[in-house]
């Protein structure tokens, strides 16, 4: 290899180099900013990460969140609260978000009766 391909190569690696270690390491968006680069789930006219958040009534909610159902407990980004009545007292299912009420019950449905 001629001294001239030599400094040739060295400067084209450097320059290889130098164009992969500019963009640095990818960082991780912290509180309410975000990257251009991911996408954006909108709840009404806010947008939220849906990893910590949901949308339950057109509102940001966290992950955690949880309401009564009768006299059980359900987690709304997850499941919702049923009416349910098979006899005169008031009884609610808790299904699967998503999932129509009107679908006859299955092993993954609780079945909570009404606090009095």
């Amino acid at each position: 290899m001629t001294p001239r391909s030599y400094i040739l190569a060295v400067s084209a690696a450097l320059c290889i180099v130098t164009l992969l270690c500019s963009h640095g390491a990818p960082v991780s968006p912290t509180g309410a900013h975000l990257l251009l680069c991911q996408s954006h789930t909108r709840c009404g006219d806010k947008f939220y990460d849906p990893q910590q958040h949901c949308c339950y009534d057109n509102a940001v909610v966290p992950l955690s969140r949880t309401r009564r159902c009768g006299n059980c407990t359900f987690r709304v980004c997850f499941e919702q609260c049923c009416p349910w009545s098979f006899t005169r007292q008031e009884t609610f299912v808790v299904k699967v978000r998503g999932q129509a009420c009107s679908l006859p019950r299955s092993s993954d449905d609780r079945v909570c009766s009404s606090v009095s």
